[in-house]
């Protein structure tokens, strides 16, 4: 297809969670029609889809047949099988590209790239046997935190090793998977830039987000980040050099520890939209979602103005623990947002939704309407 993927085509999205709710909630209020695929079915994409395709991302002949009925094809979450993204790219336009994807979804490519391009990163080593872990952690150092090199997200697939007496035992938790061992890094926060690179290179980007963790899943992000000017501009340009050095076409996050020397290490790329980014779709003049979808149908890219300070906190299934929370609570702040995802059962930390709250003292706001839920 040459031109634009205007108005009234299909859109297909690989993947069926909140992100993928989110994008659809905007390629629908501009006149698009999505697909979702996902093994999943009542998911929160397919909840708000025109059309939701239960199926395995490995029955490849069900993705070509997704792929002919749309006009493009993009991605809720990075861990799509690399066939199945050529499998879809066989039929219809897939951005950002399956390379991207290949790069990012495994933590030893992706550094790989990273000290390619000069970019800086956390030191760390490749570990394939309990040997390797061995030797990296005596290279190393200790405490260091041990990650398995695909398949993670929130936490999962990590285990701290704080002595070297703790290794056997972390390789096993990772059921001796290829990893990655990384010193763990004396930070003063944690940053993150959302940006997107349209089909013609053009550039966007979200300022810098200021994210605190909890159990390492974010818990609640600030924009903007009250962050040195230096460093928000070195942030910015380094995530620049991401979407170009990768060729992205769409969006992508980057994630940076600020260590207590002020300096910046890129953590992870999230080649997506990201849970940081979640206050764009209240607070910005272009959510990243919608900045999504135009880069994906070669639209230009919209104005990624913050209009006001935001903040967003992360709804846990932990809040279900004692019953349903008290939504009429936190809607009774009325510069704070509800969004929920639809997904069926609250687990202890699951994402079940999140609230964002505009103006000043966005943070504040947003963690007060929070704790009035339960």
């Amino acid at each position: 297809m040459s031109g634009p993927v205007l108005p009234g085509s299909i859109i297909g999205v690989l993947g069926s969670g909140q992100l993928g709710r989110m994008f659809a909630i905007a390629a629908r209020r501009m006149g698009y029609r999505v697909h979702t695929f996902s093994p999943d079915s009542d998911t929160p994409t397919g909840q708000i889809a025109d059309e939701e395709i239960t199926a395995s991302y490995h029955d490849l002949d069900e993705v070509r047949r997704f792929a002919q009925r749309v006009q493009a094809v993009t991605f809720e979450f990075e861990n799509v099988p690399a066939p199945t993204a050529a499998a879809a790219a066989s039929h219809a336009l897939v951005r950002p590209g399956g390379h991207v994807l290949h790069t990012t979804q495994h933590r030893l490519r992706e550094k790989g790239f990273l000290l390619s391009a000069g970019l800086p990163i956390t030191p760390y080593a490749r570990v394939e046997t309990l040997e390797d872990l061995h030797g990296a952690v005596e290279r190393l150092g200790c405490p260091a935190i041990l990650k398995t090199a695909d398949f993670g997200y929130d936490g999962k697939g990590q285990v701290r090793i704080a002595s070297p007496l703790d290794a056997e035992t972390a390789w096993s938790e990772i059921d001796r998977k290829p990893a990655v061992l990384e010193a763990l890094v004396d930070f003063e926060r944690e940053v993150s830039v959302v940006a997107a690179r349209g089909v013609d290179g053009a550039f966007a980007h979200y300022g810098v987000i200021g994210n605190d963790h909890r159990n390492r899943i974010l818990d609640v992000s600030v924009a903007p980040a009250r962050l040195d000017p230096r460093l928000e501009t070195d942030a910015v340009e380094m995530a620049r050099a991401v979407l170009e050095e990768l060729g992205v076409v769409g969006v992508l996050c980057v994630e940076f520890f600020v260590t207590r020397q002020a300096k910046l290490l890129i953590n992870e790329l999230a080649p997506r939209p990201h849970n940081s980014g979640h206050l764009t779709f209240d607070a910005c003049v272009t959510s990243q979602f919608e900045q999504q979808l135009r880069a994906v149908c070669g639209l230009p890219l919209g104005s990624a103005d913050l209009m006001q300070p935001a903040a967003m906190a992360n709804l846990l299934g932990d809040l279900w623990t004692g019953g349903e929370p008290n939504w009429a609570a936190a809607c009774d702040f009325p510069n704070v947002k509800l969004h929920l995802y639809g997904k069926l059962e609250p687990r202890v930390g699951r994402k079940m939704g999140h609230l964002t709250a505009i103006g000043p003292d966005a943070e504040a706001r947003v963690r007060a309407a929070r704790r009035s839920l339960s």
